[in-house]
Order: C-alpha cells, then structure tokens, then sequence
C-alpha cells in the first residue's frame, strides 16, 4: 500500500439556507464563462494500492469548473483514514471545487461517516432531516446531485423521501436543462455490476421533467448511451442521454452482454468526463490521463 503525505484540503464554500416552508437542499450558483459552465469528474476515485487517482487529478490540475464525483470517493470501505491518506492528496486538492455523492463503498462505513466527515452534509429531504442528496445551479443548468444507495437514503422508489424530493426540486428549478449524476446506473453494459433497476423512478422524474443527462459510475469503466426513456427505449425527442464514468482511478472492468442503445465503450483508460454546459446545448468530452488514447466527444441541443 502505497504511503501519501496528507495534502491541505480547502474547506467548501458556504452553505445556502433552506428554502422557508419547505426544505430544499443546498443549492448555489457557480460561475459561468461566455463560453458555457464546466462540469467535470468521475467516479470510482481512489484506492490506496494504485495511483490511477493521482493521473486522474492531474488532469483537474488543467481544468477548470466545477468537479462532481459519482460515488466511490474511495474504496475499499470509505473510512475517513482513507479519505485522508488517499483521496485527499490527490483529488482531494480540488476540495473547494468537488461537489461529491456516495457510492456504496462510501457506505461501508456506518451511514457513511468517512464521506460524511469529509465533505459535510449537503442536502435535506422536505422534512428538514439530512440527506446525502442535493442541487444547484451552474450557468444556465440546474445540476441535481442524488444518492443510489436506495437501502440506506430510505428508499428511491415512487414517494420515497428522496423521489419526493426531487420532484419538488425539479418543479421548483427554472432552468431550461438539467444534468444529474449519482453511483449506480439503471443502464450499463458492464461485466461486473448489473443495471441497478431501483433508480428507475428517479430517472423518471427526471425523464417527465425533460432532463438531459444522468451519469454514474459504479461500473468501472466509461460507456456512452444514446438518449432513452426510463424503460431503455431510445427517444431522440425527450430521452434522456446516460454516461457511466468510472474510470476515475480505482481499477477497471470489463464489459458483458452490449446493452441496446450503447453508443461507445472503453475498459482500459482512466479518465474524467468535461460537460461544457451553454444555454441551451452541451458538450461533452472524455479526457483520458496521459499515455491513454482513447476518447470521445459530441454535442447536443436541450429538449
């Protein structure tokens, strides 16, 4: 196991206050260049016996906006010691930039305390109670930040705490698009972990509020879906296009049976995926670490 000097992490900026009446989570407006916003990240981040995570950093270095997580912050338990030894010198620089979700390695630890004590809570549910769950704007998207770990955030299905919650999210927000990430995919082609068909209801709120984009990771690997509804039916109209990405440092799978509508797929480089978030179009980018070549680019209008 490799030894890592702790680096100073910045502390995130300040918290917004809950709406009065009714509990909405975090929220805060980030800036946007003439150029569009910029969200960048990936899942499945650390693990202390490799380095992937430090080339993955790198590329933040370069960077610029603002830097999600799709779960696995680290593994193989999330402890808060491997947040400090191995997260925090690595991606852990980019601290007052991240804007994380967990993954189910950070809740092996009790409710996820390594990646609570970490980052803070984020988010509440329309109860005011805390939630690992949460939104906020960027530019002219509203960007939703929601956990898969449907056991232990009190379920995901329709009127579960957290469906609830997002659908009031998205009903209150006034941006024309939305992206949205957490942990594990309804749609992946990978080996290793099959769809996670719990989170269908909150890919359908999403859908019925005409969303644009869900990433996730879990899978660790990157995989690129054309536009679907909740049921993978392709829908150039109103469907909404999924990204799995995690290929932030930890280790790599490999694929299993091709999932229909899978676009492009890659088990072998690590790397971080740059949405460029204009007014009514984005970009995305797939930006490999050094030494890797392979990529993938595109663009497309909102609904």
């Amino acid at each position: 196991m490799r030894n890592r000097t702790r680096a100073t992490g910045l502390l995130l900026g300040a918290f917004a206050t809950a709406l009065t009446g009714v509990a909405f989570p975090v929220s805060w407006s980030a800036h946007a260049s003439s150029d569009g916003a910029v969200l960048v990240g990936a899942g499945d981040i650390s693990l202390c016996s490799n380095n992937g995570d430090e080339a993955t950093a790198k590329l933040l270095d370069s960077i610029e906006g603002t830097v999600f997580t799709a779960g696995d912050n680290v593994q193989v338990s999330g402890r808060s010691t491997e947040y400090t030894n191995c997260f925090d010198p690595t991606w852990g620089r980019h601290r007052n930039r991240i804007q994380p979700v967990p993954g189910n390695h950070d809740y092996m630890t009790s409710r996820a305390s390594g990646y609570v004590g970490y980052y803070g809570t984020l988010g509440q549910d329309l109860l005011g109670r805390t939630a690992n769950y949460y939104s906020y704007d960027l530019g002219g998207w509203h960007v939703v930040a929601l956990d898969s770990n449907c056991t232990e955030t009190g379920g995901c299905g329709v009127g579960s705490p957290q469906e609830s919650w997002l659908r009031a999210d998205l009903a209150a927000s006034e941006k024309k698009c939305t992206v949205a990430y957490w942990h594990h995919p309804l749609f992946t082609s990978g080996a290793s972990h099959s769809p996670t068909t719990t989170v269908r209801p909150l890919f359908q709120a999403l859908y019925d509020n005409e969303a644009e984009i869900v990433m996730s990771g879990h899978n660790h690997n990157y995989e690129r879906f054309a536009p679907q509804n909740p049921t993978g039916k392709r829908d150039d109209d109103r469907g909404i296009r999924q990204f799995v990405i995690g290929t932030g440092g930890a280790s790599h799978y490999g694929f299993g049976t091709i999932r229909p509508n899978s676009e492009i797929r890659n088990s072998t480089a690590f790397g971080v995926l740059k949405l460029t978030l204009n007014e009514d179009s984005y970009d995305w980018q797939f930006v490999p670490v050094a030494g890797s070549t392979f990529t993938d680019s595109g663009t497309t209008t909102c609904h």
